[in-house]
């Protein structure tokens, strides 16, 4: 009686569950992050920073966001997860607020990389700290929703942001930590209560994923995707509203639309994963995004940049399903699942990172948003070729065996 009394008093209903991953993704990689992008020919325009510092600060927060995956683990070998992930929503709420104060770019660096660090821990936690109360049946649309968020984030932050910059940059900012501010809220009290996890005894630390050519094809196409979709990510309203002289508010419609594929990418992708599986579901989204990364280099009509802002939001999150669901595919039991997905989260986060400080350097360098289309391009064409490869070695093992 007394443990079924607990259990109702610590773990909310399933639709609280939800929201609070919802909200938690919302804020932590969908505002946080996403917000910047639209943001950027403002904060330009308003000489708040020359162009290559706004292009630094963009990968600064994809640097925190590497490190927030990093830290995620160890915050809770100390401190209940609940309690971590309310902080970091906390933390990425008050970023938005502490933006709104033109202190320079020193300034700027402190609070973008704080946003990227809770984006990193919320993406890590949020999920794993919910899922394990869902019944089985729900796990998959209860986890489909958890990821809806991010979409939701982009496409709210390609509305919202240029309503609010006719009132100003300060006011956007403002208005983004409100935004932030009400979505903690309601997603306070929709954690699960639950103490610190504990580390191994005797100081042992968990075996690595097993080097499998598939398993390290997984790994490194995944971090690939996430270097591959930096362009679109960071730079996609840039390029068209002054990369394209088009304006901020073409960028920002351009924005809704990748935020439109980013809100049915998750949803599409992982029925059709469902019909053909993980493994040629994610190959297929390395082929697509390459096709949507390389298209501005060839054409910048409406049509093509619709479609282009399309297909690369729906790889954004619609790679994190695929790429779990494989985890699973090439795993054994829940714990080997959790150390290779672990392993593909980091590599998402470095690889992210590294593909944002190249597209900077590049940016700062060349003046032109074409080269980062490029590279982004030939990341995801060699995740799709490494894919290739490791299939057919493993093809190849298993009937040597």
């Amino acid at each position: 009686m007394t443990v079924a009394n607990d259990r109702s008093d610590t773990v909310p209903g399933l639709g609280r569950l939800a929201t609070a991953g919802l909200c938690a993704s919302l804020i932590g990689i969908g505002l946080a992050r996403f917000a910047y992008t639209p943001l950027i020919p403002a904060l330009i325009g308003a000489a708040w920073f020359t162009p290559a510092e706004a292009a630094y600060l963009g990968a600064i927060n994809l640097v925190g966001y590497l490190a927030g995956a990093l830290l995620a683990r160890p915050l809770t070998v100390r401190y209940a997860p609940r309690g971590v992930l309310r902080a970091m929503m906390a933390l990425a709420t008050i970023a938005f607020f502490a933006c709104a104060l033109e202190f320079g770019f020193a300034w700027f660096t402190v609070w973008r990389l704080g946003a990227g660090i809770a984006g990193g821990v919320i993406m890590v936690l949020a999920a794993p700290t919910i899922l394990p109360h869902v019944p089985a049946a729900r796990r998959g649309a209860v986890s489909g929703v958890i990821f809806t968020g991010v979409g939701l984030g982009i496409a709210a932050s390609g509305t919202l942001v240029p309503l609010l910059l006719h009132a100003g940059v300060v006011a956007t900012w403002c208005g983004l930590g409100a935004c932030a501010g009400l979505l903690t809220a309601l997603a306070w009290g929709g954690w699960p209560a639950g103490g610190p996890s504990h580390r191994p005894r005797h100081g042992s630390r968990p075996a690595m994923p097993r080097a499998s050519p598939a398993v390290r094809a997984l790994l490194i196409g995944y971090g690939l995707t996430a270097a591959g979709l930096v362009p679109h990510m960071v730079f996609l309203v840039d390029f068209i509203a002054r990369g394209l002289d088009l304006g901020v508010a073409v960028g920002a419609r351009a924005w809704i639309v990748f935020g439109l594929g980013a809100v049915v990418g998750p949803l599409l992708l992982g029925r059709l994963a469902d019909r053909i599986g993980f493994g040629l579901a994610l190959r297929l989204l390395f082929a697509l995004g390459a096709v949507a990364a390389a298209l501005p280099l060839f054409a910048t009509d409406a049509l093509a940049l619709g479609i282009s802002s399309l297909i690369a939001g729906a790889c954004t999150p619609g790679s994190v399903p695929l790429a779990f669901g494989r985890a699973q595919e090439l795993t054994c039991d829940p714990e080997e699942t959790r150390r290779v997905w672990s392993a593909a989260t980091t590599s998402f986060a470095l690889f992210q990172a590294a593909g944002a400080a190249l597209c900077a350097e590049l940016f700062a360098r060349t003046g032109s948003h074409l080269p980062l289309f490029a590279v982004g391009a030939a990341a995801l064409l060699l995740a799709f070729v490494l894919d290739v490869a490791a299939a057919r070695a493993d093809a190849r093992r298993r009937a040597d065996a």
